[in-house]
């Protein structure tokens, strides 16, 4: 399988799938114009991943600031996520960001994920 790698900017995440290494990682602000269209390609990618796994899968998650649409594609990865066995989320914050600590908090809700919780 194919990595994926979509580099960062001012108002879009790094994004690195890269299943042969084991890494797979959100990180920076996400506030693209399309947020549809931006993480489609993340739709795909993990939709194809559910299908053969690793056996243990931690997906890390570095935002600095999502808005609106962002964090509705971010719950939606979440949903992805609860199909694969053995996934695991690991939530970065900063530690004088509640709001993205909070963030946090509530997907780990709304999602039957084990989450653990790391500020840097």
């Amino acid at each position: 399988m194919e990595m994926l790698r979509i580099a960062q900017t001012d108002e879009t995440p790094e994004i690195i799938f890269d299943k042969a290494r084991k890494v797979f990682e959100v990180s920076g602000r996400s506030l693209p114009e399309d947020s549809v269209e931006f993480y489609t390609p993340v739709f795909q990618w993990l939709n194809q991943y559910a299908e053969e796994p690793n056996g243990t899968t931690e997906f890390v998650f570095k935002l600095e600031y999502t808005n609106t649409a962002s964090s509705k594609m971010v719950q939606d990865i979440l949903t992805v996520l609860e199909k694969i066995m053995g996934a695991t989320i690991t939530w970065y914050y900063h530690t004088d960001d509640e709001d993205m600590e909070a963030m946090g908090h509530e997907l780990a809700e709304l999602v039957e994920i084990p989450f653990t919780f790391k500020t840097y």
